[in-house]
């Protein structure tokens, strides 16, 4: 039987975080607790405009390596999405590795909140797949670096409620920005992954007078909103099926990242692309694709910040009003972005990414001052 090298194992994910344009974390974090069966990541990309704030992902991974590069990507997002939401945060990320159906305990979210509490502050939790506002609860026992709490605890509640608010004022804006008019009427969306944050995009969209067209790899998730609006909501098979539906005006992507690749990218007939899933663009150069075959991306980690604007508040004493009136903002800045992009003959993901690196840049010039 062959041995293998913790050079093997590790070489990928050094090489990301060390030699990689994707790396540049300051603080990455290995956490277990044999008794309970934790094992975690905590990747703090930047710290730049404040504390890391990034939710806790549960997640059956096919590797340990996954996981840490997962925790990487997910949390250089949160770094953007927070410069680009107005928020004086840095950007982190947390995985949790394992089914959380068969994994999840008491004991060990407690334990979990013990190594969040270890790093002082530097990073702040949340909710993401996999964790909810009864975990956050849990975990803040143990730590007073825990957002997303119940109200009854002190909390916001469920973000989920304003992230799919956001995304909808993206998609307002991009409707805007493609059609001259900011509604979604006689628009056909495609909404893949109809979850904790999908089902309340649907929502929106019915109210504006959209035609929805789902999926979800969890039937009781379709079966819910079937039921609930019997005759306006479509379904289909699966994703591949979805990104075929003849006549899309917009696709969005609502599970988990990685949702735009080399093929989903050639067969969408959508014409806008805007979804709450985080990391959406498989790998670099997607972007182009996309812009190449003429479909608006807005990209993920601008329009999907309603949620990490709401539990950023609790921070502050939570007020929802306060909240939303900042996550409709999230029109604003995707309006902004789309004229950068077409000013500086860039994809739109890029402009972002130029927008939030400038605001980071700014904060570590005004600090070594």
């Amino acid at each position: 039987m062959g041995v293998t090298t913790v050079t093997e194992m590790t070489d990928g994910v050094l090489h990301t975080l060390f030699r990689t344009e994707q790396g540049g974390h300051e603080q990455v974090v290995l956490c277990q607790d044999r008794a309970t069966g934790l094992k975690a990541v905590i990747a703090i990309h930047s710290t730049a405009l404040g504390p890391a704030l990034g939710g806790t992902r549960f997640h059956a991974y096919a590797s340990d390596e996954e996981a840490v590069l997962d925790a990487l990507n997910l949390s250089r997002g949160m770094s953007y999405k927070n410069a680009l939401a107005g928020l004086d945060l840095g950007g982190g990320k947390a995985v949790i590795i394992g089914d959380p159906d068969v994994l999840k305990s008491e004991e060990l979210l407690l334990a979990y909140g013990r190594f969040v509490e270890s790093l002082g502050g530097r990073y702040v939790t949340a909710c993401d797949v996999g964790t909810y506002v009864a975990d956050m609860d849990i975990v803040a026992r143990e730590t007073r670096w825990a957002t997303g709490r119940s109200p009854e605890n002190g909390g916001a509640g469920d973000s989920s409620v304003l992230t799919a608010f956001g995304v909808f004022q993206g998609m307002r804006a991009s409707a805007q920005h493609i059609w001259g008019d900011p509604t979604l009427r006689g628009r056909k969306v495609a909404v893949a992954g109809v979850g904790k944050v999908g089902h309340y995009l649907v929502e929106h969209l019915l109210e504006d007078g959209a035609e929805v067209v789902i999926t979800d790899p969890r039937h009781e998730s379709v079966q819910r909103i079937l039921d609930k609006h019997p005759g306006k909501v479509t379904a289909v098979v699966d994703t591949d099926a979805l990104i075929r539906v003849e006549g899309l005006d917009i696709y969005a992507p609502c599970a988990l990242g990685g949702a735009l690749n080399d093929e989903t990218v050639a067969a969408l007939t959508a014409k806008v692309v805007c979804g709450a899933a985080n990391n959406q663009l498989a790998h670099p150069g997607i972007e182009k694709d996309l812009a190449d075959r003429g479909i608006l991306y807005a990209p993920d980690y601008v329009v999907n910040a309603g949620g990490v604007i709401q539990v950023a508040d609790e921070l502050h004493g939570f007020d929802f009003d306060r909240c939303k009136a900042k996550a409709s903002k999230i029109f604003d800045t995707t309006l902004a972005i789309f004229a950068r992009a077409k000013a500086d003959g860039i994809p739109p993901a890029a402009a972002a990414d130029r927008i939030a690196e400038q605001r980071m840049a700014d904060a570590r010039a005004a600090r070594a001052v």
